[in-house]
């Protein structure tokens, strides 16, 4: 079973990290650089929380506040889930279900922060490993109505 630890391994090492004085301004355009939906917020060596386009949009536009005056500090997610490497992407996506949240923070063994598993990082392994996810028989079965035109 594929695990926490497996999937950051997968991924290239974050270089979206922010500090909480970071202005929105800045944040989005550093989102639009990257092309990613988050930021990771860090004060030196410590997790803080998660900027995401989400808490752009419902934390500032909605809210009436202006990107060149807020900082990253005062919309930030800072309640995401946790995960440590040993978690596997099976409870990775129960607790995401769960939460309702597209992202969880990983720690290590030594609670320093390791990184982060999105939905998309779920979904590829997901995709990647569809045999042991996805019962061939119905599969099959799915196919053959397909092709057999008995599926409306």
């Amino acid at each position: 079973m594929r695990t926490v630890k497996n999937v950051l391994a997968s991924k290239a090492k974050p270089f979206n990290n922010v500090t909480p004085q970071t202005l929105v301004f800045d944040a989005l355009s550093l989102l639009n650089t990257i092309n990613l939906s988050y930021l990771v917020v860090m004060e030196g060596e410590v997790f803080k929380g998660i900027f995401s386009e989400r808490d752009y949009s419902r934390k500032v536009i909605l809210q009436g506040r202006h990107s060149d005056s807020t900082t990253v500090a005062e919309v930030m997610s800072t309640d995401v889930p946790m995960v440590n490497m040993a978690d596997t992407v099976e409870q990775c996506m129960h607790l995401m279900n769960q939460h309702k949240s597209r992202y969880l923070v990983a720690f290590d063994l030594d609670e320093n922060f390791a990184g982060v598993i999105t939905i998309h990082d779920i979904l590829r392994q997901v995709i990647s490993s569809k045999e042991d996810v996805f019962d061939r028989t119905l599969a099959q079965k799915l196919v053959d109505e397909e092709e057999g035109g008995d599926v409306y």
